[in-house]
Parts: structure tokens; C-alpha cells; sequence
């Protein structure tokens, strides 16, 4: 287990001999990882640091909103609405692996962007041990790691908790003094509800599984899972009110590790789980039934892409 105390020390000298004088932009998605990433550079290099926040219209619930309180102490943050640009390069694409690409080479080109602006030679991100083990054994590329295009205008990519794991991570955030809803925060994939829905993403498919994924996080607090989730995973025939709908299908998952490498599906309570597909279908029109996922970590993954 790392020392938070020494490996924050030597983080921050680390960040500051990597880029010098020079300015940055850091990837902030409002995770752990990217969280605590943003913060040791900000230590490092203070105003030379542009923290970019981009909303995706992938992210969780009220997610840009508390980016917005939460870092309101960065007077540099930007937030950058790319709502449309996202959606319009996913469209029509089904494969997984297409899927983290594009989104990949889009999260690139918006930094690229307000890089220029800020004069920025370097890119800050949050990437972490098991990113890089799952994209360098092609189990699934990150956004970050694997599924980075191969033009990058950067001079260099700063990751400064790339050896860590998840566990060691949240130590360091805590001794960073981090609020709760960061320290403690569910895992979030880079590639956000894109891969919390299977086949193509659209707008109604992403509301119904960041409404979903919002029931399931209220009502599983109390087991402390290390992920808990709803995914759109397809299409079914059900009954509401006197109609035949032909609906979503939506899968929960809620899983306990250590490190994220490997995970074993949890076991809930009858009633709570008869809770969750109660609100789930009741304040989804569009969704037809809900199922649990009892697959552990082999031989699934923990998200669906």
C-alpha cells in the first residue's frame, strides 16, 4: 500500500519537473482518479493549470453542477458544453471498442481545442494501474490509455496516479482532504453511460440509464458496493397499465472489490430489489422490466462495455 504523505510530495515534484514553466490543461471528470489527479497538479503548478471539465452528455446526474461547486476554488475551470459534438460522432456506431475510440478521439480534440487557447503544451489525466493492465491485455481500452487517437498536439501526457489502484487512490484523496463525494465516490467509466448501453447511443437510451443509474446508487448506499450500476442492455415486450409496450430492458449490477481487477456481484435484498425495478419502471415510461446481474469479475467485466 502506498504513503499517501511521501507519494503526494513526490507527485507534485514529479509534476513540476515534467512540465516546468509551461502550461497544462487537466482532464476533470469529477471522479477519484481525474479529481485527485487535477489537485496534485494544481499544487504543482498552481495558475499554469487550466482544469477542463467536459460535459459529454454521458455523465451521471447533476454531475456538471457540482464540478461547477465542487472546484469553484480552481478560478481557471472550464466547462465545455460538447453535448451535440459527442452524440454526433457516436452515431450509427454499435461496437464497444468503436465506441471508447471515438469517444476517445473527441475528449482529444476538445482539450486540443481549449489547449490552444490556454497555450497549453501538456495534458493532464487520471489514469490509473488497472486502465493501463486492461488496455496493454486488450480487454478494453480506456479512453485514456488504449483508445487515444494517434495524433495528439500535446508535447506530453502527464499521469501522475498511473501506478496506483483504486483503493490507494482514495487514500491519497483523503489525505488531500477531498470532500466525502469525491473521496468516497463510486467508480465512474471514462467513457461515461456510453458503455452503460448496448448497441448505439442515443439521447433517450443515455436518459434511461443516467435515470436508472441514479435509482440504483440512492437505493444501494447502504451495502457499499464498490460499483452499482443500471445498464440499457435491450428491448423486451411488457405490460403497462392495459398496453403491450415493447420497452428497455434495463440490467442492474452492483459488485464488491478491491482494486477493480476482479469483482463478485453482491447479494441484495429481495425487497430492495423489487424497490429498484419498482422506481425504475415507474418513473421510466419507456422501460419494460428490470433484471439483475449475479456475474462476477471473471468471467465478466464489471461495466457492460
Amino acid at each position: 500500500m502506498v504513503n499517501p504523505t511521501e507519494f503526494i510530495d513526490e507527485a507534485v515534484e514529479s509534476i513540476k519537473e515534467q512540465i516546468g514553466d509551461e502550461n497544462a490543461i487537466i482532464a476533470l471528470s469529477g471522479g477519484v482518479d481525474s479529481s485527485v489527479a487535477a489537485t496534485l497538479a494544481y499544487r504543482a503548478i498552481g495558475e499554469q493549470l487550466t482544469p477542463v471539465y467536459v460535459d459529454t452528455g454521458l455523465m451521471r446526474k447533476g454531475e456538471t453542477d457540482q464540478i461547477r461547486d465542487t472546484f469553484s476554488f480552481m478560478e481557471s475551470l472550464e466547462i465545455v458544453d460538447a453535448r451535440e459534438r459527442f452524440y454526433e460522432g457516436l452515431e450509427g456506431v454499435t461496437d464497444p471498442e468503436e465506441k471508447r475510440k471515438v469517444i476517445g478521439e473527441q475528449f482529444i480534440r476538445e482539450f486540443e481545442r481549449e489547449a490552444k487557447e490556454t497555450d497549453a503544451q501538456y495534458l493532464v489525466q487520471g489514469t490509473i494501474y488497472p486502465d493501463r493492465i486492461e488496455s496493454e491485455g486488450n480487454i478494453k481500452s480506456h479512453h485514456n490509455v488504449g483508445g487515444l487517437p494517434e495524433r495528439v498536439d500535446f508535447e506530453g501526457i502527464v499521469e501522475p496516479v498511473r501506478d496506483l489502484y483504486k483503493d490507494e487512490v482514495r487514500e491519497v484523496a483523503r489525505e488531500l482532504e477531498l470532500e466525502d463525494i469525491i473521496s468516497e465516490r463510486m467508480p465512474f467509466p471514462g467513457p461515461g453511460l456510453a458503455v452503460r448501453i448496448i448497441g448505439e447511443v442515443t439521447p433517450e437510451k443515455v436518459e434511461v440509464a443516467r435515470e436508472s443509474c441514479h435509482v440504483v446508487e440512492e437505493e444501494l448506499e447502504e451495502y457499499e458496493p464498490w460499483q452499482a450500476f443500471a445498464a440499457v442492455i435491450g428491448k423486451a415486450t411488457g405490460v403497462k397499465g392495459d398496453n403491450r409496450v415493447h420497452g428497455w430492458v434495463v440490467a442492474v449490477r452492483s459488485v464488491e472489490s478491491r482494486d477493480g481487477m476482479t469483482a463478485r456481484a453482491q447479494e441484495i435484498d429481495w425487497s430492495t430489489l423489487q424497490r429498484i425495478q419498482s422506481r425504475i419502471t415507474g418513473e421510466n415510461e419507456n422501460v419494460a422490466r428490470v433484471v439483475y446481474d449475479v456475474t462476477h469479475k471473471p468471467p465478466a467485466t464489471i461495466e457492460y462495455e
